[in-house]
């Protein structure tokens, strides 16, 4: 009897614990619901009220002024409106007036931007304080999430990083503000900008602008969306594994990422801080190729050095950028391991024969071991930690739709990612060894020779560039733009672009032509290298892309920067002089 009463008494006590833990669980995640919802609807309200204050801007500078010629202020090239603000023929108030009603207007057709920088005014009236005109005297700029403005939220699209304001200006906005740029929005990104869609739990999906069925890419989506939309003339992005280059593709501007330290990436915000394998670097977004080196010249001066030590002192050598010498061009229309998209070979081909026309020379170049580099040397690196330090940042989060199937295999075991893709393997080989690369690095000591085989591999890429005599480099970009939700099945589209991270190159992007019924005609008989699940997934991604722009990528060694905008630049001359665009 007593032994009952004492099995009774324990079963009792472990039920009752039981319940406890079980009803404590349950009241802990509704908690948790209730704090995350709070937060997004907070972050929703302050955007809505942001744009309030937009809507406001405009109204009261129309009560004021009257009517501006809005559509020639639009029209102007960055050169030609940095021309007519220093020489007074338009008034900094005036841009900042038309810019701001332009990107409302740009925002409620594609919901692209997520802040106003209310202070854009106080800071046009410091520029016009200023006893020297910067380079960008009176431009108004827009700026990715992730950009530190002080005062104001980087999200990342992530309610992790919710309600922490910046305390102070990121380095590259203060070299801005001393140059004379007036920033005075933020734009929005995929959440945790590891994906080149653009939607996240907090602000939603952000449309491309020649047609809403389509993406703006990511990360830096917003950015990308802004500027085709014409609501600003220039925009800072950053590029981890091509978010400058994809948005800048889908949306037919112009992109570029330049080395590594070539900037200051001080005040920007990253979900995965301390990884070192993909270099990150902020860049600009723009219209055209010369806004692009206008900005590069801008902030490289000494106020980014003083502000930076880490940056190298070197200013923008506006010899090598203007120079008519000829080049050595390498180039390929494929890496063999992705097959483009028909209008993107096309493309290659057609500003291969245009350069070759105005005296170039185009060497046929083969990047070595590309699915290594991709697999081995990028993913791996990318996701030393397993995707651990990535995947808690959504613990608080409702994952967006558009990236479930990236956090499920981010989620998935080391153990169970390397069995699956041992039995994967001889049906669909590139996509296990994708797999098996999520896995990581396993110790610091693998880390380190995982260090050693990037540095070799840039020696290796580095040498075959040598042997060639190479100035620049032309190659594909993953392009037309995809439809929503497509690309968080497909990871893999990085590889035209992650490539050049891992190298440590910069690179750009630019349009040269688009989507033709011809084009459009010949993918529905494409196949790819290996006719598996993501050559299947590319053809619906890209599927319906008649009329959408189409951008090819350039590309110089290390440091090089003017060259791969020369490059860049003789592009877009000759594919603009011969309309390569049908």
């Amino acid at each position: 009897m007593l032994w009952s009463l004492a099995d009774f008494a324990v079963n009792h006590l472990f039920l009752s614990t039981f319940c406890c833990l079980v009803v404590s669980t349950v009241i802990l995640k509704c908690m948790d619901h209730i704090r995350r919802s709070t937060k997004i609807d907070r972050a929703q309200k302050q955007r809505e009220e942001a744009l309030q204050l937009m809507d406001k801007h405009v109204v009261d500078y129309k009560k004021q002024h009257g009517h501006t010629d809005s559509s020639r202020i639009l029209s102007l090239p960055l050169a030609e409106l940095v021309e007519e603000l220093k020489k007074g023929s338009l008034s900094p108030e005036a841009v900042l007036h038309v810019y701001v009603e332009k990107a409302l207007e740009v925002t409620k057709e594609v919901n692209c931007v997520t802040d106003f920088l209310a202070d854009c005014e106080t800071q046009l009236q410091e520029v016009k304080k200023q006893q020297e005109k910067g380079l960008l005297y009176g431009v108004p700029i827009s700026l990715k999430d992730d950009v530190g403005y002080k005062g104001h939220n980087s999200t990342l699209g992530l309610v992790h990083f919710l309600g922490v304001d910046e305390a102070v200006d990121s380095v590259i906005v203060q070299v801005l503000k001393k140059q004379g740029a007036i920033p005075f929005v933020k734009t929005n990104v995929p959440q945790s900008l590891i994906n080149f869609d653009c939607s996240n739990s907090i602000y939603g999906q952000t449309l491309n602008p020649h047609n809403h069925k389509k993406t703006c890419g990511g990360s830096s989506g917003g950015e990308g969306a802004l500027i085709a939309g014409g609501g600003t003339i220039l925009g800072v992005g950053s590029d981890v594994l091509g978010s400058i280059r994809m948005p800048s593709s889908f949306c037919g501007i112009c992109g570029f990422k330049p080395s590594g330290d070539r900037l200051s990436a001080r005040g920007f915000c990253s979900p995965v801080s301390g990884m070192k394998s993909a270099v990150s670097m902020p860049g600009p977004m723009a219209r055209d190729v010369d806004s692009l080196a206008l900005f590069m010249k801008a902030v490289l001066c000494d106020d980014l050095f003083q502000l930076d030590p880490t940056v190298p002192p070197v200013p923008f050598k506006d010899e090598i950028y203007n120079s008519s010498k000829r080049l050595t061009i390498g180039f390929f229309d494929t890496d063999g391991y992705f097959l483009p998209h028909p209008s993107m070979r096309r493309a290659i081909q057609e500003t291969k024969t245009l350069l070759e026309e105005a005296g170039h020379t185009l060497v046929p170049f083969t990047p070595p071991r590309i699915e290594y580099a991709l697999n081995e040397l990028c993913l791996r690196g990318f996701f030393a930690d397993g995707g651990t330090t990535l995947v808690d940042k959504f613990k608080c989060d409702i994952v967006d739709p558009n990236l479930k199937q990236q956090i499920f295999l981010y989620n998935i075991p080391n153990i169970v990612k390397k069995i699956v893709s041992i039995f994967m393997r001889p049906m669909f080989p590139r996509i296990a060894n994708h797999l098996e690369a999520h896995c990581g690095v396993g110790s610091v000591k693998d880390l380190w020779k995982h260090y050693t085989a990037i540095k070799e591999y840039r020696c290796n890429f580095i040498n075959e560039w040598k042997k060639l005599g190479l100035d620049a480099l032309l190659c594909p970009m993953l392009s037309p733009a995809f439809n929503i939700g497509h690309p968080g099945k497909l990871f893999a589209g990085f590889s035209f672009t992650m490539l050049y991270n891992i190298l440590n190159f910069p690179a750009g992007v630019l349009p040269v032509t688009t989507v033709t019924p011809e084009d459009e005609e010949e993918l529905k008989h494409y196949k790819g290298y290996y006719n598996d699940l993501w050559d299947k997934e590319f053809i619906k991604g890209v599927e319906g892309g008649v009329g959408l722009p189409v951008s090819v990528q350039c590309v110089a060694l290390q440091w090089q920067e003017e060259q791969c905008l020369r490059l860049m630049k003789e592009v877009e001359t000759v594919s603009r002089g011969h309309k390569i665009h049908p």
